[in-house]
Protein backbone atom coordinates (compact mmCIF):
# COMPACT_ATOMS: atom_id res chain seq x y z
CA UNK A 1 0.00 0.00 0.00
CA UNK A 2 1.38 3.41 -0.89
CA UNK A 3 1.67 6.33 1.48
CA UNK A 4 -1.01 8.03 -0.64
CA UNK A 5 -3.54 5.23 -0.08
CA UNK A 6 -3.94 4.13 3.54
CA UNK A 7 -6.53 2.53 5.81
CA UNK A 8 -8.10 4.71 8.47
CA UNK A 9 -8.92 3.73 12.05
CA UNK A 10 -12.08 2.03 10.82
CA UNK A 11 -10.18 -0.04 8.28
CA UNK A 12 -11.52 1.84 5.25
CA UNK A 13 -9.19 2.44 2.31
CA UNK A 14 -8.62 6.19 1.92
CA UNK A 15 -6.72 8.77 -0.10
CA UNK A 16 -5.95 12.21 1.28
CA UNK A 17 -8.13 11.42 4.28
CA UNK A 18 -11.20 10.67 2.12
CA UNK A 19 -12.68 7.13 2.08
CA UNK A 20 -12.52 5.66 -1.41
CA UNK A 21 -15.93 4.06 -0.86
CA UNK A 22 -17.43 7.54 -0.47
CA UNK A 23 -15.69 8.74 -3.65
CA UNK A 24 -16.96 5.70 -5.56
CA UNK A 25 -20.48 6.24 -4.25
CA UNK A 26 -20.44 9.88 -5.35
CA UNK A 27 -18.77 9.57 -8.75
CA UNK A 28 -19.57 5.99 -9.77
CA UNK A 29 -17.35 3.19 -11.02
CA UNK A 30 -15.18 2.37 -12.83
CA UNK A 31 -13.24 5.44 -11.73
CA UNK A 32 -9.61 6.52 -11.63
CA UNK A 33 -8.62 8.28 -8.41
CA UNK A 34 -5.31 10.16 -8.18
CA UNK A 35 -3.57 11.49 -5.11
CA UNK A 36 -2.62 15.04 -6.03
CA UNK A 37 -0.73 15.32 -2.76
CA UNK A 38 1.33 12.23 -3.62
CA UNK A 39 2.02 13.38 -7.17
CA UNK A 40 3.20 16.75 -5.91
CA UNK A 41 5.41 15.15 -3.25
CA UNK A 42 6.99 12.65 -5.65
CA UNK A 43 7.73 15.35 -8.21
CA UNK A 44 9.41 17.46 -5.55
CA UNK A 45 11.45 14.46 -4.40
CA UNK A 46 12.62 13.76 -7.95
CA UNK A 47 13.49 17.40 -8.59
CA UNK A 48 15.46 17.52 -5.34
CA UNK A 49 17.37 14.35 -6.25
CA UNK A 50 18.61 15.82 -9.56
CA UNK A 51 19.13 19.35 -8.25
CA UNK A 52 22.94 18.91 -7.88
CA UNK A 53 23.24 18.82 -11.69
CA UNK A 54 20.69 21.62 -12.11
CA UNK A 55 18.38 19.13 -13.79
CA UNK A 56 15.46 20.38 -15.88
CA UNK A 57 12.46 18.10 -15.37
CA UNK A 58 9.85 17.46 -18.06
CA UNK A 59 6.96 15.20 -17.06
CA UNK A 60 6.27 12.48 -19.63
CA UNK A 61 2.64 13.00 -20.64
CA UNK A 62 2.38 9.53 -22.12
CA UNK A 63 2.19 8.19 -18.55
CA UNK A 64 -0.79 10.33 -17.56
CA UNK A 65 -2.16 13.16 -19.69
CA UNK A 66 -5.08 14.33 -17.53
CA UNK A 67 -5.11 18.12 -17.73
CA UNK A 68 -5.48 18.38 -13.97
CA UNK A 69 -2.39 16.26 -13.39
CA UNK A 70 -0.33 18.21 -15.94
CA UNK A 71 -1.45 21.53 -14.47
CA UNK A 72 -0.55 20.41 -10.94
CA UNK A 73 2.95 19.45 -12.06
CA UNK A 74 3.34 22.66 -14.08
CA UNK A 75 2.51 24.59 -10.91
CA UNK A 76 5.51 22.89 -9.31
CA UNK A 77 7.83 23.96 -12.14
CA UNK A 78 7.67 20.88 -14.35
CA UNK A 79 7.91 21.05 -18.10
CA UNK A 80 6.42 18.45 -20.42
CA UNK A 81 7.80 15.61 -22.53
CA UNK A 82 5.36 14.98 -25.38
CA UNK A 83 5.13 12.41 -28.17
CA UNK A 84 2.29 13.74 -30.32
CA UNK A 85 0.58 16.88 -31.51
CA UNK A 86 -2.33 16.07 -29.23
CA UNK A 87 -0.04 15.99 -26.21
CA UNK A 88 1.40 19.34 -27.33
CA UNK A 89 -2.07 20.85 -27.16
CA UNK A 90 -2.67 19.23 -23.77
CA UNK A 91 0.57 20.60 -22.33
CA UNK A 92 -0.20 24.11 -23.56
CA UNK A 93 -3.82 23.93 -22.36
CA UNK A 94 -2.62 22.88 -18.90
CA UNK A 95 -0.34 25.89 -18.64
CA UNK A 96 3.07 24.41 -19.44
CA UNK A 97 5.24 27.17 -21.00
CA UNK A 98 6.14 26.31 -24.59
CA UNK A 99 9.82 26.80 -23.84
CA UNK A 100 9.61 23.94 -21.30
CA UNK A 101 8.20 21.39 -23.77
CA UNK A 102 10.33 18.62 -25.31
CA UNK A 103 8.90 16.75 -28.33
CA UNK A 104 10.05 13.11 -28.53
CA UNK A 105 8.99 10.22 -30.77
CA UNK A 106 10.02 8.61 -34.06
CA UNK A 107 7.10 9.58 -36.30
CA UNK A 108 6.30 13.26 -36.02
CA UNK A 109 4.16 14.40 -38.94
CA UNK A 110 4.61 17.59 -40.94
CA UNK A 111 1.59 19.09 -39.17
CA UNK A 112 2.93 18.15 -35.74
CA UNK A 113 6.38 19.60 -36.42
CA UNK A 114 4.81 22.77 -37.77
CA UNK A 115 2.59 23.13 -34.71
CA UNK A 116 5.58 22.65 -32.41
CA UNK A 117 7.58 25.31 -34.23
CA UNK A 118 4.62 27.69 -34.28
CA UNK A 119 4.21 27.24 -30.52
CA UNK A 120 7.91 27.91 -29.94
CA UNK A 121 8.67 24.79 -27.92
CA UNK A 122 12.06 24.39 -26.32
CA UNK A 123 13.35 21.23 -27.99
CA UNK A 124 12.52 18.66 -30.67
CA UNK A 125 14.24 15.29 -30.27
CA UNK A 126 14.93 13.99 -33.78
CA UNK A 127 15.39 10.25 -34.29
CA UNK A 128 16.45 9.85 -37.93
CA UNK A 129 18.13 11.62 -40.82
CA UNK A 130 14.79 11.84 -42.59
CA UNK A 131 13.26 13.60 -39.60
CA UNK A 132 16.13 16.09 -39.38
CA UNK A 133 15.60 16.92 -43.04
CA UNK A 134 11.85 17.34 -42.50
CA UNK A 135 12.35 19.65 -39.52
CA UNK A 136 14.82 21.76 -41.51
CA UNK A 137 12.45 22.04 -44.47
CA UNK A 138 9.45 22.95 -42.30
CA UNK A 139 11.49 25.50 -40.32
CA UNK A 140 12.70 27.08 -43.57
CA UNK A 141 9.15 27.58 -44.85
CA UNK A 142 8.31 29.37 -41.60
CA UNK A 143 11.46 31.45 -41.48
CA UNK A 144 12.44 30.11 -38.05
CA UNK A 145 15.34 28.17 -36.59
CA UNK A 146 14.31 24.88 -35.00
CA UNK A 147 15.88 23.73 -31.68
CA UNK A 148 16.80 20.12 -32.40
CA UNK A 149 18.46 17.49 -30.21
CA UNK A 150 19.47 14.14 -31.67
CA UNK A 151 18.24 11.04 -29.88
CA UNK A 152 21.02 8.48 -29.93
CA UNK A 153 20.92 4.74 -29.41
CA UNK A 154 23.69 3.53 -27.11
CA UNK A 155 22.82 -0.17 -27.45
CA UNK A 156 22.13 -0.82 -23.77
CA UNK A 157 19.52 -3.47 -23.01
CA UNK A 158 17.84 -2.94 -19.62
CA UNK A 159 16.23 -5.77 -17.67
CA UNK A 160 12.61 -4.89 -18.34
CA UNK A 161 9.64 -6.06 -20.42
CA UNK A 162 10.52 -6.45 -24.10
CA UNK A 163 7.71 -4.10 -25.17
CA UNK A 164 9.11 -1.20 -23.13
CA UNK A 165 12.82 -1.72 -23.79
CA UNK A 166 14.08 0.97 -26.18
CA UNK A 167 17.86 1.11 -25.75
CA UNK A 168 19.00 -1.62 -28.15
CA UNK A 169 19.99 -1.12 -31.77
CA UNK A 170 17.27 -3.62 -32.77
CA UNK A 171 14.53 -1.16 -31.76
CA UNK A 172 13.11 1.71 -33.83
CA UNK A 173 14.41 4.35 -31.42
CA UNK A 174 17.34 6.71 -31.81
CA UNK A 175 20.40 6.86 -34.08
CA UNK A 176 23.22 4.45 -33.33
CA UNK A 177 26.46 5.90 -31.99
CA UNK A 178 28.29 2.98 -33.59
CA UNK A 179 29.97 3.25 -37.02
CA UNK A 180 29.88 7.07 -36.99
CA UNK A 181 26.16 7.20 -37.86
CA UNK A 182 25.05 9.55 -35.09
CA UNK A 183 28.21 11.67 -35.27
CA UNK A 184 27.78 12.24 -39.00
CA UNK A 185 24.13 13.20 -38.58
CA UNK A 186 24.91 15.60 -35.73
CA UNK A 187 27.53 17.32 -37.90
CA UNK A 188 24.90 17.77 -40.63
CA UNK A 189 22.43 19.06 -38.09
CA UNK A 190 24.95 21.56 -36.71
CA UNK A 191 25.73 22.85 -40.22
CA UNK A 192 22.06 23.44 -41.08
CA UNK A 193 21.13 27.13 -41.00
CA UNK A 194 17.51 26.26 -40.16
CA UNK A 195 18.45 24.24 -37.07
CA UNK A 196 19.91 25.23 -33.72
CA UNK A 197 21.74 22.24 -32.20
CA UNK A 198 20.14 21.56 -28.82
CA UNK A 199 22.22 18.55 -27.80
CA UNK A 200 21.71 14.82 -27.44
CA UNK A 201 18.97 12.65 -25.97
CA UNK A 202 18.81 9.06 -24.78
CA UNK A 203 16.06 6.86 -23.35
CA UNK A 204 16.70 3.14 -22.85
CA UNK A 205 13.29 1.99 -21.69
CA UNK A 206 10.76 1.99 -18.89
CA UNK A 207 10.22 0.26 -15.53
CA UNK A 208 13.97 -0.15 -14.95
CA UNK A 209 14.75 -1.01 -11.35
CA UNK A 210 18.51 -1.65 -11.67
CA UNK A 211 20.70 1.45 -11.93
CA UNK A 212 23.50 -0.30 -13.85
CA UNK A 213 21.87 0.08 -17.32
CA UNK A 214 21.39 3.78 -16.63
CA UNK A 215 25.04 4.18 -15.68
CA UNK A 216 26.24 2.38 -18.81
CA UNK A 217 23.95 4.42 -21.05
CA UNK A 218 24.82 7.73 -19.41
CA UNK A 219 28.54 7.02 -19.50
CA UNK A 220 28.35 6.19 -23.23
CA UNK A 221 26.33 9.36 -23.83
CA UNK A 222 28.86 11.51 -21.97
CA UNK A 223 31.79 10.03 -23.89
CA UNK A 224 30.03 10.56 -27.21
CA UNK A 225 28.95 14.12 -26.44
CA UNK A 226 32.44 15.02 -25.20
CA UNK A 227 33.89 13.73 -28.47
CA UNK A 228 31.50 15.94 -30.44
CA UNK A 229 32.46 18.92 -28.34
CA UNK A 230 36.08 18.03 -29.00
CA UNK A 231 35.36 18.65 -32.69
CA UNK A 232 34.09 22.10 -31.80
CA UNK A 233 30.41 21.19 -32.21
CA UNK A 234 27.85 22.81 -29.88
CA UNK A 235 26.25 20.25 -27.56
CA UNK A 236 24.50 22.30 -24.87
CA UNK A 237 22.08 19.73 -23.41
CA UNK A 238 22.09 16.05 -22.53
CA UNK A 239 18.53 14.74 -22.21
CA UNK A 240 18.53 11.54 -20.11
CA UNK A 241 14.91 10.54 -20.66
CA UNK A 242 13.09 8.61 -17.94
CA UNK A 243 12.52 4.96 -17.12
CA UNK A 244 12.90 4.68 -13.35
CA UNK A 245 10.92 1.66 -12.16
CA UNK A 246 8.32 1.58 -9.41
CA UNK A 247 7.27 -1.05 -6.88
CA UNK A 248 4.01 -2.52 -8.17
CA UNK A 249 4.00 -5.31 -5.59
CA UNK A 250 3.92 -3.24 -2.41
CA UNK A 251 3.16 0.11 -4.04
CA UNK A 252 5.70 1.92 -1.89
CA UNK A 253 6.81 5.43 -2.90
CA UNK A 254 9.82 5.57 -5.20
CA UNK A 255 13.08 6.65 -3.54
CA UNK A 256 15.05 8.75 -6.02
CA UNK A 257 18.12 9.17 -3.78
CA UNK A 258 20.35 6.57 -5.43
CA UNK A 259 19.34 7.68 -8.91
CA UNK A 260 20.25 11.25 -8.02
CA UNK A 261 23.64 10.09 -6.72
CA UNK A 262 24.27 8.22 -9.97
CA UNK A 263 23.43 11.24 -12.09
CA UNK A 264 25.72 13.42 -9.98
CA UNK A 265 28.50 10.86 -10.23
CA UNK A 266 28.38 10.86 -14.03
CA UNK A 267 27.47 14.46 -14.85
CA UNK A 268 28.36 16.74 -11.94
CA UNK A 269 30.45 19.67 -13.17
CA UNK A 270 30.40 18.22 -16.72
CA UNK A 271 29.43 21.52 -18.31
CA UNK A 272 26.23 20.15 -19.86
CA UNK A 273 22.65 21.17 -19.13
CA UNK A 274 20.93 17.96 -18.01
CA UNK A 275 17.29 17.15 -18.78
CA UNK A 276 14.98 14.44 -17.43
CA UNK A 277 11.61 12.99 -18.47
CA UNK A 278 10.14 11.03 -15.55
CA UNK A 279 6.58 9.77 -15.93
CA UNK A 280 5.63 6.46 -14.32
CA UNK A 281 7.79 7.10 -11.24
CA UNK A 282 5.82 10.27 -10.45
CA UNK A 283 2.26 9.04 -10.95
CA UNK A 284 1.99 5.23 -10.97
CA UNK A 285 1.67 4.62 -7.24
CA UNK A 286 -0.42 7.75 -6.81
CA UNK A 287 -3.39 6.37 -8.69
CA UNK A 288 -5.97 3.60 -8.29
CA UNK A 289 -8.82 2.28 -10.42
CA UNK A 290 -12.01 1.83 -8.40
CA UNK A 291 -14.45 -0.85 -9.45
CA UNK A 292 -17.43 -2.78 -8.07
CA UNK A 293 -18.25 -6.46 -8.00
CA UNK A 294 -21.06 -7.41 -10.39
CA UNK A 295 -21.12 -11.17 -9.81
CA UNK A 296 -19.19 -13.93 -8.06
CA UNK A 297 -18.83 -16.98 -10.28
CA UNK A 298 -17.51 -20.20 -8.79
CA UNK A 299 -16.13 -22.31 -11.61
CA UNK A 300 -15.02 -25.93 -11.55
CA UNK A 301 -11.56 -25.04 -10.30
CA UNK A 302 -11.51 -21.28 -9.90
CA UNK A 303 -13.39 -18.37 -8.37
CA UNK A 304 -14.08 -15.46 -10.70
CA UNK A 305 -14.83 -12.02 -9.31
CA UNK A 306 -16.57 -10.20 -12.18
CA UNK A 307 -16.29 -6.42 -11.84
CA UNK A 308 -17.44 -3.36 -13.77
CA UNK A 309 -13.91 -2.31 -14.82
CA UNK A 310 -12.29 -4.09 -17.72
CA UNK A 311 -9.34 -4.25 -20.08
CA UNK A 312 -10.69 -1.23 -21.96
CA UNK A 313 -10.20 0.76 -18.73
CA UNK A 314 -6.83 -0.74 -17.68
CA UNK A 315 -4.96 -2.54 -20.44
CA UNK A 316 -1.63 -3.15 -18.68
CA UNK A 317 -2.41 -6.62 -17.24
CA UNK A 318 -3.43 -7.91 -20.67
CA UNK A 319 -0.80 -6.03 -22.70
CA UNK A 320 2.23 -6.46 -20.43
CA UNK A 321 1.17 -9.28 -18.08
CA UNK A 322 1.49 -6.50 -15.50
CA UNK A 323 0.84 -6.98 -11.79
CA UNK A 324 -1.48 -4.64 -9.86
CA UNK A 325 -2.45 -5.24 -6.26
CA UNK A 326 -6.22 -5.41 -5.71
CA UNK A 327 -7.61 -4.25 -2.35
CA UNK A 328 -11.15 -4.14 -0.94
CA UNK A 329 -12.37 -0.63 -0.17
CA UNK A 330 -14.07 -1.82 3.02
CA UNK A 331 -12.26 -3.22 6.08
CA UNK A 332 -10.69 -6.52 5.07
CA UNK A 333 -11.75 -9.87 6.43
CA UNK A 334 -10.01 -13.24 6.44
CA UNK A 335 -8.72 -14.43 3.08
CA UNK A 336 -11.08 -16.97 1.53
CA UNK A 337 -8.94 -18.23 -1.33
CA UNK A 338 -7.58 -17.39 -4.79
CA UNK A 339 -9.67 -15.61 -7.40
CA UNK A 340 -9.35 -14.02 -10.82
CA UNK A 341 -10.57 -10.41 -10.98
CA UNK A 342 -12.13 -10.13 -14.43
CA UNK A 343 -14.19 -7.64 -16.42
CA UNK A 344 -17.26 -7.92 -18.65
CA UNK A 345 -15.41 -7.60 -21.99
CA UNK A 346 -15.83 -10.57 -24.31
CA UNK A 347 -12.16 -11.61 -24.25
CA UNK A 348 -10.39 -14.29 -22.23
CA UNK A 349 -7.62 -11.73 -21.80
CA UNK A 350 -9.99 -9.36 -20.01
CA UNK A 351 -8.59 -9.60 -16.51
CA UNK A 352 -7.22 -7.16 -13.95
CA UNK A 353 -5.59 -9.76 -11.70
CA UNK A 354 -5.20 -13.53 -11.63
CA UNK A 355 -4.89 -16.07 -8.81
CA UNK A 356 -5.07 -13.51 -6.02
CA UNK A 357 -5.84 -14.41 -2.44
CA UNK A 358 -9.01 -12.47 -1.70
CA UNK A 359 -11.49 -12.30 1.19
CA UNK A 360 -15.13 -13.21 0.79
CA UNK A 361 -16.73 -10.77 -1.63
CA UNK A 362 -20.32 -10.05 -2.61
CA UNK A 363 -22.13 -8.16 -5.34
CA UNK A 364 -21.70 -4.43 -4.90
CA UNK A 365 -18.44 -4.61 -2.95
CA UNK A 366 -15.85 -2.03 -3.97
CA UNK A 367 -12.28 -2.85 -4.97
CA UNK A 368 -9.25 -0.72 -5.78
CA UNK A 369 -6.77 -1.78 -8.45
CA UNK A 370 -3.64 -0.16 -7.12
CA UNK A 371 -0.63 1.52 -8.79
CA UNK A 372 -2.81 2.53 -11.75
CA UNK A 373 -1.78 6.17 -12.06
CA UNK A 374 0.49 5.55 -15.07
CA UNK A 375 -0.47 3.98 -18.40
CA UNK A 376 -4.02 3.48 -17.17
CA UNK A 377 -6.52 6.09 -18.30
CA UNK A 378 -4.22 7.22 -21.13
CA UNK A 379 -4.43 3.77 -22.75
CA UNK A 380 -8.18 3.34 -22.26
CA UNK A 381 -10.56 2.68 -25.13
CA UNK A 382 -14.27 2.26 -25.75
CA UNK A 383 -13.92 -1.39 -26.82
CA UNK A 384 -17.26 -3.23 -26.65
CA UNK A 385 -18.81 0.28 -26.75
CA UNK A 386 -17.90 0.71 -23.10
CA UNK A 387 -17.22 4.37 -22.18
CA UNK A 388 -13.88 4.37 -20.34
CA UNK A 389 -13.61 5.26 -16.66
CA UNK A 390 -13.75 8.83 -15.42
CA UNK A 391 -10.94 10.49 -13.45
CA UNK A 392 -10.85 12.44 -10.19
CA UNK A 393 -8.00 13.83 -8.10
CA UNK A 394 -7.84 14.33 -4.35
CA UNK A 395 -5.74 17.36 -3.47
CA UNK A 396 -5.49 19.16 -0.14
CA UNK A 397 -8.46 17.27 1.27
CA UNK A 398 -10.85 17.91 -1.65
CA UNK A 399 -11.95 15.63 -4.48
CA UNK A 400 -11.85 17.29 -7.91
CA UNK A 401 -13.45 15.86 -11.05
CA UNK A 402 -10.84 15.84 -13.83
CA UNK A 403 -12.90 14.07 -16.47
CA UNK A 404 -16.35 12.57 -16.04
CA UNK A 405 -17.22 9.26 -17.60
CA UNK A 406 -18.97 9.80 -20.91
CA UNK A 407 -22.17 7.92 -21.70
CA UNK A 408 -22.94 5.84 -24.76
CA UNK A 409 -25.03 8.64 -26.29
CA UNK A 410 -21.91 10.81 -26.50
CA UNK A 411 -19.97 8.02 -28.19
CA UNK A 412 -22.72 7.49 -30.74
CA UNK A 413 -22.90 11.22 -31.44
CA UNK A 414 -19.30 11.13 -32.72
CA UNK A 415 -20.30 8.86 -35.61
CA UNK A 416 -22.21 9.35 -38.84
CA UNK A 417 -24.38 6.86 -40.72
CA UNK A 418 -24.04 7.36 -44.48
CA UNK A 419 -27.10 7.69 -46.68
CA UNK A 420 -27.88 4.15 -47.79
CA UNK A 421 -29.75 3.31 -50.99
Amino acid sequence: MTSSFTRDDEGRLTVGGLPLEDIAATHGTPLYVYSGDGIRADYRNFAAAVAPVDGKVHFALKANSALGVIALLASQGAGADIVSGGELQRALAAGVPAAKIVFSGVGKTTAEIGAALDAGIGQINAESAAEVEAISRIAATRGVVAPVALRVNVDVAPDTHAKISTGQRSTKFGVSISQNEAAALYRRLADDSHIRPAGLAVHIGSQICDLDPFERAYTALLEFSSALRGEGLPVPTLDLGGGIGVDYDAGTPTDFTDYGKLVSKVFYDSGFQIGFEPGRSIVANNGALLTRVIYIKDGDNKRFVIVDAAMNDLLRPTLYEAYHAVLPLAPTGALEGPADIVGPVCETGDYLAQDRMMPALAEGDGLAVMSAGAYGAVMASSYNSRPPAGEVMVLDGECHVLRRQRDIAELLAEEVIPVLS
